[in-house]
């Protein structure tokens, strides 16, 4: 698997039976929900971090509803294509593991033996991942700060999540790939309309990272109705609108039971100069 490494002095990490310890000494215990924490900071280790549990519990359900399911398969079969089964993968911001475990069982699904670890800075996500997919290595940790080694992974996923061009960069072997999926302008148009007075399109990133370059770009844009209220308000959940939007915006959504929007998602395939 992609090499752990220890968040204080960068020592490879090896495991003895719970805990992971590294040639300095500092030790990490592997929780029993299956995950190792890993996250560089000096806050409370009561403080939560990520998401927590209402917007995992939100992603899981829309998710596992299939509505994203065209953009799960696009993501398998470039991992599919652009490495070998055998590969180190290394899913920088995994969440709940939806992505991260179907790549793994894509992979596998070539008579192949992937590693695959997943790290975000939620506890309550990472739990979930492991759920789905026991085999995934995880690790509580920033994506500015990756806690492997350098030049260990074959492949790094980025969905959705915030990335650093120089870490990502760190991680990967020569000619590495980095698989980055990224909303476009009018995605979940439909939901803003039914929210606010006056919606807006996304801000769309220059697709231009320095270390990388860009072999290909897929675009995915459908439309997709969602027939229950409770899968409306998990989309609206799981999305950062939630957090930004006031009570009057967000109780427009608790009458409708059926909502057409349009998805919008670019797949930005790079290869590690």
């Amino acid at each position: 698997m992609p090499a752990l490494t220890c968040p204080v002095c960068g020592g490879a990490l090896h495991r003895e039976e719970r805990i992971l310890r590294c040639g300095a000494g500092h030790c990490y215990d592997l929780a029993r929900q299956g995950y190792v924490n890993l996250l560089r900071t000096n806050r409370s280790k009561d403080k939560r971090h990520g998401d927590d549990k209402r917007m995992v519990a939100a992603r899981t359900a829309f998710l596992d509803a299939g509505y994203y399911a065209p953009l799960r398969d696009a993501i398998a079969a470039a991992a599919v294509e652009y490495t070998s089964g055998d590969a180190d993968v290394l899913d920088a911001g995994c969440g709940e593991g939806y992505y991260t475990a179907h790549v793994l069982h894509a992979l596998q699904a070539q008579r192949a033996s992937p590693s695959v670890c997943g790290v975000d800075i939620s506890r309550d996500a990472l739990i979930c991942a492991h759920r789905r997919a026991p085999e995934l290595t995880l690790a509580v940790a920033s994506i500015a700060h990756l806690p492997v080694a350098d030049a260990s992974c074959d492949l790094v996923l980025n969905v959705f999540a915030p990335h650093d061009a120089a870490e990502f960069a760190r991680a990967l072997r020569p000619k590495g790939v980095l698989l980055r999926v990224i909303p476009l302008e009018r995605h979940l148009w439909g939901l803003k309309q039914a929210v606010y007075d006056r919606p807006y399109e996304n801000t769309v990133p220059d697709p231009e990272l320095p270390g990388f370059m860009l072999a290909e770009q897929r675009t995915l844009r459908s439309t997709i109705t969602l027939r229950t209220n409770a899968d409306i308000e998990a989309l609206f959940c799981m999305t950062p609108y939630y957090y930004k939007t006031g009570a009057r915006d967000q109780a427009k959504l608790h009458a409708l039971d059926t909502l057409t929007t349009e998805t919008e998602f670019a797949l930005l395939i790079y290869r590690k100069v």
